[in-house]
C-alpha cells in the first residue's frame, strides 16, 4: 500500500528549533519531539492508520516502517531524520508510518500532540538504531518495538494511552471515544 510520510519541522521567532549539536544535527528538543512521537506511536497509528487495510502494509519485512526506532540512515525506522540538507532550516524528522486512508486534521494534529508532549516531558528517545535491522540477530531484533499489527489493537493502546491529547483542549475525550467506538 501507499504510505504518507509526514515530515515535522518546530519553529520560533524566525529559528528552526530542530536544528543543533545532536544526533544528525538535531536539538535537544528534535530529540524529545521523536521521544513523544515513539512513545505513543502504538497510539497515535489510530489517527494515522485508521483502516484495516492500513495494516495490510505495516508488516515487518516490507517496505513500510514497523520498527518503533529512529535513524538518520535505516529507512525501516519509524522515524527517519533526512541528512541530505546542510542547512539548519532544512532539519526536519520524518515519521514513515502513516497513509493516505488517514484524516489529515486528526492525523496532523496527533503527530503534532505526540511531539508536544515529548517536548514538554523531554522525553528520552534512546539511541538511534542505525543498524540494519534486518540483519540483526533475532534476540537483538526482538527488543525493538514494533507497532501494531491491526486497527484492533491500535484502538485498544488509544484507549489506554490518550492523555496526552487531551492537553489544550486539541481533542476531547468524547472524540477519541468516538474514534475508539466507531
Amino acid at each position: 500500500g501507499s504510505g504518507m510520510h509526514c515530515h515535522l519541522s518546530f519553529w520560533k521567532g524566525g529559528s528552526n528549533l530542530m536544528a543543533g549539536e545532536r544526533y544528525a544535527g538535531l536539538s535537544d528538543e528534535a530529540l524529545y519531539m521523536i521521544g513523544g512521537i515513539l512513545k505513543h506511536a502504538p497510539a497515535l497509528v489510530a489517527f494515522t492508520n485508521p483502516t484495516t487495510i492500513s495494516y495490510k502494509r505495516l508488516v515487518a519485512g516490507y517496505e513500510a516502517p514497523v520498527n518503533l526506532a529512529y535513524s538518520a540512515r535505516n529507512r525501516s525506522a519509524a522515524i527517519r531524520i533526512p541528512v541530505g540538507e546542510s542547512s539548519p532550516k532544512a532539519k526536519r524528522v520524518e515519521f514513515r508510518c502513516p497513509d493516505p486512508s488517514a484524516n489529515p486534521y486528526f492525523c496532523f494534529a496527533a503527530i503534532t500532540m505526540a511531539a508536544i508532549d515529548g517536548i514538554q516531558n523531554k522525553i528520552d528517545p534512546g539511541e538511534p538504531l542505525d543498524k540494519d535491522i534486518y540483519d540483526l540477530p533475532p534476540e537483538e531484533k526482538a527488543k525493538v518495538p514494533s507497532t501494531p499489527h491491526s486497527l484492533h489493537h491500535a484502538l485498544n493502546n488509544l484507549e489506554q494511552d490518550h492523555e496526552w491529547l487531551l492537553k489544550g483542549d486539541v481533542f476531547t475525550e468524547d472524540m477519541v471515544r468516538a474514534w475508539i467506538n466507531y
